[in-house]
């Protein structure tokens, strides 16, 4: 229910349309950024046959995410993502979703995340090492390797397998990505079968997902009180009335786990490795941290707690470069946001991409700078001021795996190695379905000092 009487947003000039359409096709967060600098908090953003409103207030992320939540279903972008994910936890909406969620939610438990660490750091040994020995031949692809790395920790820790077999993964999630976003900024305005690139290319990634899916349900082996993903979700989808209907299910859980269970970390760490090189004194400051915590041996749960300077550069880096750089929802009825008018049906922006770049809640916002995240400077801050894994019921279910990962990584890579950009490459940041980096990210790889 609304206020009678209430303002609409600002709407971008006719004018504007044509730098918002560009933008929109090739440069998405100057696009949001521009909205933000020009027209403030609120704005209706005209985009082709789409009206947008983008609300960039904490107070606004609060009501749209939390306060209101039930109002608002997944918008544009990721509606968009069902033509491979499905009906998964990402896309879902009721009743559905609920199930999912609770099916999902012991999987990412306290104790037993603390039971996987050992898994973890095993797995960021196991880069250590394969960035050094690939450092022979040239500078490495890091943001490759870090999918590589956010794939095992995502099949030894959740699915109980090893999914290095499947090397096809990391190639066929992209092909998912591009095809979503060519979706949304097309407005889906062009037919599916049309045998565009990146629908040829998104069709043949679909039918090799669903037979890596298919064979992870063939190769698992039930055994009684099992707590993985994979053995819930096939629990689960048994109760389904339909052995299509159960296949499905299964599919589109498993799908959409094997995407939201790697994508986000591995942008995150490849964001991380970039500041780190481009911030020397955060290198070191690294390094030493990792030797007076950890010594020589892999870190444990309990170094997660004394790991502090590691968990603070994980926090800014996901503020500059949050890996879900854009929420969008559409409105079932009528609301007001920050006092303005939201119609029924109307598509909604929430952007922590330009919401974490408020200078009224970050000092120099552009500026790396981890010690943000320390107690004594968190004081005062809005809670919604930062928001990189969501908020309300739908916040990133596997937010605590994700930190415990990038953390263990981020320290295990600091204490060997120090990575360098190659010389005159680019970080590009790339707005898909994650904030990934663009076209890779290649790093010369050297010993770090001892000590």
């Amino acid at each position: 229910m609304t206020s009678p009487g209430l303002r609409h947003p600002p709407r971008t000039p006719l004018s504007e349309a044509p730098a918002m359409l560009r933008d929109l096709l090739g440069d998405r967060l100057a696009m949001m950024s521009t909205a933000t600098d020009n027209h403030g908090d609120a704005v209706r953003m005209v985009a082709g046959p789409k009206t947008l409103y983008f609300f960039n207030h904490p107070d606004h992320a609060k009501r749209v995410l939390t306060e209101n939540s039930g109002n608002y279903h997944k918008g544009i972008g990721q509606v968009h993502a069902k033509r491979a994910l499905g009906n998964g936890l990402l896309t879902s909406e009721g009743e559905l979703w609920k199930a999912q969620r609770r099916t999902m939610r012991p999987v990412f438990g306290h104790q037993r995340i603390a039971g996987q660490a050992d898994t973890v750091a095993k797995e960021a040994a196991a880069l250590v090492d394969r960035l050094w020995a690939r450092s022979r031949s040239g500078p490495v692809d890091v943001a490759a390797e870090a999918t590589g790395l956010t794939l095992g920790v995502l099949g030894r820790t959740l699915l109980d397998t090893d999914l290095h077999a499947f090397d096809t993964i990391g190639e066929s999630f992209e092909a998912v990505q591009d095809q979503a976003m060519f979706d949304m900024v097309t407005m889906n305005g062009l037919p599916v079968w049309l045998p565009f690139p990146t629908q040829t290319r998104f069709r043949r990634a679909r039918r090799e997902l669903q037979r890596i899916v298919g064979r992870l349900v063939r190769d698992h082996v039930p055994s009684a009180g099992a707590d993985d993903a994979l053995s819930r979700v096939i629990a689960d989808a048994a109760a389904e009335p339909s052995p299509r209907a159960r296949a499905r299910r299964v599919r589109d859980e498993l799908v959409t786990l094997l995407l939201a269970g790697h994508e986000t970390t591995a942008s995150t760490l490849s964001w991380a490795f970039y500041l780190v090189d481009r911030n020397p004194g955060t290198a070191e400051r690294l390094h030493d941290e990792a030797v007076r915590v950890l010594g020589d041996r892999p870190p444990t749960f309990e170094d997660l707690h004394e790991l502090t300077y590691t968990t603070k550069v994980v926090q800014e880096t996901m503020r500059l470069y949050p890996p879900v750089w854009i929420l969008p929802r559409r409105a079932l009825a009528d609301d007001e946001v920050g006092g303005y008018h939201v119609p029924a049906g109307s598509d909604v922006l929430i952007c922590p991409y330009t919401l974490h770049r408020r200078p009224d809640s970050w000092e120099d916002p552009e500026r790396f700078d981890p010690e943000r995240f320390d107690s004594a400077n968190r004081d005062g801050r809005h809670r919604y001021a930062y928001i990189p894994f969501g908020a309300g019921p739908r916040v990133c279910v596997g937010s605590n795996l994700g930190m415990l990962e990038a953390v263990f990584v981020l320290a295990t890579v600091s204490r060997e190695l120090r990575l360098t950009l190659a010389p005159g490459h680019r970080a590009v940041p790339e707005p898909m379905l994650s904030l990934r980096v663009k076209g890779g990210l290649p790093m010369t790889v050297r010993r770090a000092r001892k000590g």
